[in-house]
């Protein structure tokens, strides 16, 4: 029963942040916007795959929820079949990543070893699977006319949004245990 909560726990703080962050990237980047749900910055995909690389399935599954919570009742609220299958594939995407960061990588669960290379690996591959998963499903249902250049524009959305929430949970984590350190020289 302890698992079960503990695991809720994050997937409730996975969909409340991932909410916040498109909140905060739609007031933060609105001008940098290239069509609806496509930024040249996107702050929530860095919090999607922080979440599922610092949770697993229970960051996947707050990811799930908050996207779908923002489809239906914010952007395709008459939509049924977009925002369902729109919500599966951005909680599927930073999942993909982070078992291929597990495998390839070999990143442990407790993400110890994650360098600055493999955040750049895990940013990359996550922005890549995210941008083929949305592109694929918009060839399958005929919005081919800025298929190419909206690829573009996603990857490096969701690439510099990563970045952007990586290195800063880097740094913040770095700042913090040399404050601890600090702590405790000072005893």
């Amino acid at each position: 029963m302890g698992d079960i909560l503990r695991q809720g726990k994050w997937v409730l703080a996975t969909t409340f942040l991932f909410l916040a962050s498109l909140a905060i990237n739609e007031w933060v980047f609105t001008n940098l916007e290239f069509m609806r749900g496509v930024n040249w910055v996107y702050l929530p995909a860095g919090v999607r795959l922080v979440a599922t690389l610092l949770f697993g399935l229970p960051g996947a599954m707050g990811v799930l929820i908050g996207s779908w919570t923002a489809y239906f009742f914010y952007h395709f609220p008459n939509d049924v079949v977009q925002s369902v299958a729109g919500g599966i594939m951005e909680a599927a995407a930073p999942y993909l990543a982070y078992l291929w960061a597990r495998s390839a990588l070999r990143l442990r669960p407790d993400l110890g070893n994650l360098t600055t290379g493999r955040l750049l690996a895990c940013a990359v591959s996550y922005a890549l699977v995210n941008s083929a998963i949305h592109h694929a499903w918009f060839f399958l249902h005929g919005a081919r006319e800025t298929l190419a250049t909206g690829f573009v524009a996603m990857f490096i959305g969701d690439l510099t949004g990563a970045l952007f929430v990586l290195y800063a949970l880097k740094a913040a984590t770095a700042v913090l245990r040399r404050l601890a350190a600090g702590a405790r020289t000072d005893r």
